[in-house]
């Protein structure tokens, strides 16, 4: 899309004139700085997903549409989470999970650890579901990101 004022706008208003939900949107700069990559996670029956894509090609701001899971694709998120870590044993489960996780800690202060981790959705839900015995003070996840496997790739 382009990097315009409002064209975020315009697409989230395409979505709430229509009733559809935005599960995840994500919006970054690409290497051509008029153009902006958006990721965006909707659900519905296939008749809604193509008439979303239909919709979102009528925008003036729109340059391109790729309806990633028609094909092979690789999506990704990631999350900060920041974790209270009181005694010895808190510290080491802390550690084991960002282990078995391939989490990093990036930050670590008296009474609390913050870990970055990346990878799909469901990674990250579990990640969260094994630290339950826990005291998770802030979750922070940016949203999934995707790009086409192989020889595809979404250009003009």
């Amino acid at each position: 899309m382009e990097n315009e004022t409002g064209a975020l706008s315009r697409v989230s208003g395409l979505f709430s004139a229509r009733g559809y939900n935005i599960k995840s949107l994500t919006v970054a700069p690409t290497d051509d700085p008029s153009l902006s990559r958006m990721t965006l996670v909707s659900h519905g029956e296939p008749v809604i997903i193509e008439q979303i894509v239909k919709q979102l090609n009528k925008l003036i701001d729109v340059v391109k549409v790729m309806d990633l899971p028609q094909g092979n694709y690789i999506a990704r998120e990631m999350m900060m989470l920041k974790v209270a870590a009181t005694g010895t044993e808190d510290c080491a489960v802390v550690k084991r999970m960002c282990d078995i996780f391939r989490a990093r800690i990036i930050d670590v202060k008296q009474r609390t650890y913050t870990i970055e981790l990346t990878g799909r959705s469901d990674k990250l839900d579990s990640f969260i579901e094994a630290l339950e015995c826990q005291t998770i003070l802030e979750v922070v996840r940016s949203g999934v990101m995707g790009i086409a496997r192989g020889n595809t790739s979404l250009h003009l």
